[in-house]
């Protein structure tokens, strides 16, 4: 590996895009507002779907 020019690079690059991904992450889930972050973890727990909990898929 050591023979190939550049390869020292790839690391570097993957640690940058790593590092801001996490660092954008963090900023979204810190400044996210609080009621969006109600109503999404209550979507599961909503019952005003039309679809049926038990499917019946026989053809």
């Amino acid at each position: 590996m050591e023979s190939i020019d550049g390869i020292a690079t790839y690391p570097m690059i993957s640690l940058l895009i790593f590092f801001v991904f996490f660092t954008l992450l963090f900023w979204w889930v810190f400044t996210a507002s609080k009621s969006h972050i109600k109503e999404m973890g209550e979507l599961p727990l909503d019952n005003d779907n039309d679809q049926p909990l038990n499917k019946n898929y026989d053809v």
